[in-house]
């Protein structure tokens, strides 16, 4: 399960068996969401507005790395 980021009580993570649409999951606490990576839309969450509006933010200023990693992961 690679971490794509750990910040402002955040981790941004993939499982290593992943699907297509390229998305991240974010955890925080008990709460969490799924972030398609490429349009930065919510899937699916159960993170407070503010965090989920804090976590789409941090997808689009991290989402060249994020899909980066990704797609290194799944090409090997």
């Amino acid at each position: 399960m690679p971490t794509l980021l750990n910040q402002n009580g955040f981790k941004f993570i993939f499982y290593a068996n992943e699907h297509p649409p390229h998305h991240v999951h974010v955890l925080k606490g008990d709460t969490w969401a799924k972030i398609e990576m490429r349009t930065a839309q919510v899937i699916t969450s159960t993170l407070k507005p503010k965090d989920e509006k804090m976590a789409v933010a941090l997808v689009k200023q991290h989402q060249h790395t994020f899909l980066e990693v990704w797609n290194d992961w799944f090409s090997r």
